[in-house]
């Protein structure tokens, strides 16, 4: 995980609904709450609607437990014409001792999008 993990975007508490078998939450929902954090990231950068284009990393480091509060930490990491990287980290406050446990890490790519859905420029930093 990054030394800097940015903002918390997003915290949320996993249900029952979002358990596997295994008595971990499911993959694809931290995966989903790490792509509306970082899409949040990058629609104030782009100052307007993105599009998630690609999944460049992602790291599952431990698992989520049911009764965790899941942070989501976003940041920018890199900056194309079109396009913003968003470094997500996700973790996990868990147990009456609110033990921080790190869980996942991504980099997403997100572009802005114009009114006709097609690729933009960024705004100026």
């Amino acid at each position: 995980m990054t030394e800097q993990r940015g903002e918390v975007v997003l915290r949320v508490v996993p249900h029952m609904t979002d358990i596997n078998t295994n008595g971990h939450i499911f993959g694809g929902w931290v995966l989903s709450q790490m792509d509306i954090a970082g899409g949040i990231v990058a629609a104030r950068i782009a100052q307007g609607p993105v599009a998630t284009v690609a999944i460049e990393s992602m790291t599952f480091i431990a698992p989520i437990l049911l009764g965790d509060i899941v942070s989501v930490y976003a940041h920018e990491e890199r900056r194309g014409r079109t396009s913003v990287a968003v470094r997500i980290d996700v973790v996990a406050t868990r147990g009456r001792k609110a033990a921080k446990v790190e869980l996942t890490s991504g980099l997403f790519t997100f572009v802005a999008l114009d009114e006709n859905h097609r690729p933009r420029p960024l705004p100026e930093a």
